[in-house]
């Protein structure tokens, strides 16, 4: 005859097996997401931690691809040579520099409440963004300076919204569970989709509960 032979569930056992042994059980942790004073402060406090080892190579590259386009076309009136001085300045200031505004984007993209975060990063990116960049370009004499400044600010104001959105569902972020650019790439457009409908549902949600009470 055989014997059937029933086991306990191991988790069970080891569970019962610690609290007898007197073993302090640990509460779960919960995450506290920052608030966007603790963002601010922790640039000015802890600088290596959150923008240099956050460096975001993804945005360094992308940032550049984008932006040195647009100062190309904008320029490409005044003649290729022109057009081409452009590029090559705007390529290198981004290369050198949209890592560190990627890194100060992801922090944005932590804190809450979200509105107060997205509000603080599309003013604080585009004054430490700008400045250098209108410098740069005027010092070197990039000819349609106006026009390629203006594209550049209205260019950053769009960008640095989506890409707050984007980031908060793990798109275009560095380090940790962080995706590849590949995937990242493919996940761009179903974002951006849902991105421009936040807008509108945010309304009809506000209307929504205005009409019901």
């Amino acid at each position: 005859m055989e014997t059937a032979i029933m086991e306990e569930p191991q988790a069970a056992t080891d569970l019962t097996a610690e609290i007898k042994a007197g073993i302090p059980q640990t509460e779960p942790q919960t995450y506290i997401a920052p608030t966007v004073a603790d963002v601010l402060k922790g640039f000015v406090t802890r600088p290596g931690e959150t923008l240099i080892r956050r460096w975001n190579w993804k945005s360094a590259f992308l940032s550049s691809l984008f932006r040195a386009s647009i100062f190309f076309f904008t320029n490409l009136a005044a003649g290729w040579h022109a057009a081409l001085g452009a590029l090559l300045a705007e390529l290198i200031l981004r290369g050198a520099t949209s890592g560190f505004y990627g890194a100060i984007t992801e922090s944005f993209s932590e804190a809450r409440p979200v509105a107060a975060a997205m509000m603080t990063a599309m003013v604080v990116l585009p004054v430490a963004n700008h400045s250098m960049e209108f410098l740069v370009h005027w010092l070197r004499g990039t000819p349609n300076l106006g026009a390629s400044i203006t594209a550049s600010v209205i260019f950053t104001a769009l960008s640095t919204s989506f890409n707050v959105y984007a980031m908060r569902h793990g798109v275009l972020t560095v380090g940790g569970k962080s995706k590849s650019l590949r995937e990242d790439l493919a996940r761009v457009l179903p974002l951006l989709g849902q991105f421009l409908l936040a807008g509108p549902r945010a309304v009809i949600r506000l209307f929504g509960v205005g009409n019901n009470s």
